[in-house]
């Protein structure tokens, strides 16, 4: 049995809690995944997975093994990078994911990072503020962009360097004639909001809960005319539909050649939420990550970071 490839089946199917599904992400049949699983248990002499017509999930056994295999395919993985890579010319790839509101600034990121380091192959997903952390602490990523505010209850697993602060717009259509580009109109306050229909994204996002938090803290009840978990989705309503949205400075900008589309700032309260990277703390980063970490603390970086924030002039 080749026990590193029965390692990564049962990381596969973790992740993807299909045996189909997994097979195929590994490049196997699943009757070849299936049996190397079970060569696997046989070779512990435990039981792993909860079989019945469907996966069932991991027994106590089971998850025991897998965190051995997330580690185990991470410093193969480390070593990997070392022995094809310098400090100056790394190689490899890089797992980073952003809650959806970073995503742009996140894919800026990437951009450079790619650019200075050709090497390296950087992998950029949106998740939940729930799944990075988890997906960090089973370190099936090595770089997130998200919500610093969360951080608290992680301190000692979890290390953090702030970024920016996410402010929020209210976006709708433009009223009279488009222009060349979105417009950015007056400020707006919160309170404000609750004579209009939203698209909002859906309870179990972060932002969405922040955002709650602030109209409840005007006296406005959090109502949602459209629910999504679709960020795309959230910009697309508002430009074909009736319903306005509230999003952070990040999306509004990534919209800014919609020319049917305003943005106003919302104030009163004038709410800055906190970004940051977050990486397990770990004193042998891989050369992948060690790059991402230098890219982050360069004056390029920095720079980037300022024109970011200001592209839709506020």
């Amino acid at each position: 049995m080749n026990l590193l490839a029965a390692m990564r089946y049962l990381v596969a199917l973790d992740k993807h809690r299909h045996f189909a599904r997994a097979a195929q992400e590994c490049h196997i049949t699943q009757p070849a995944l299936s049996n190397a699983l079970r060569a696997l248990e046989d070779e512990f002499g435990v039981a792993i997975i909860k079989r019945a017509r469907t996966y069932g999930g991991l027994t106590r056994e089971g998850e025991a093994v897998l965190d051995t295999a997330q580690r185990m395919l991470r410093e193969v993985e480390r070593l990997t990078q070392e022995l094809e890579s310098t400090a100056e010319s790394p190689r490899g790839a890089l797992r980073m994911a952003a809650v959806p509101t970073a995503m742009p600034l996140l894919m800026v990121f990437a951009a450079m990072l790619r650019r200075q380091y050709p090497g390296l192959v950087p992998t950029v997903l949106a998740m939940s503020s729930q799944e990075i952390e988890a997906r960090l602490e089973d370190v099936s990523l090595d770089l997130a962009l998200g919500y610093m505010e969360r951080l608290t209850q992680k301190a000692g697993r979890l290390r953090s360097w702030p970024q920016a602060r996410e402010r929020y717009y209210f976006l709708r259509r433009r009223s009279g004639k488009p222009g060349k580009s979105l417009k950015v109109g007056p400020p707006m306050t919160w309170s404000e909001v609750a004579a209009h229909p939203l698209c909002q994204l859906t309870p179990d996002m972060h932002n969405r809960a922040i955002i709650d938090a602030t109209l409840a803290s005007v006296g406005v009840p959090s109502a949602a005319a459209i629910e999504t978990n679709s960020l795309l989705a959230v910009t697309l309503a508002v430009s074909v539909g009736d319903v306005c949205a509230i999003l952070p400075g990040d999306m509004v900008a990534a919209v800014r050649g919609n020319a049917e589309l305003e943005a106003l700032p919302l104030v009163k309260p004038d709410i800055r939420i906190p970004l940051g990277f977050i990486a397990l703390d770990d004193d042998r980063p891989s050369r992948a990550l060690q790059a991402a970490l230098r890219l982050m603390l360069a004056p390029e970086w920095a720079a980037a970071l300022e024109k970011h924030a200001g592209e839709v002039g506020f």
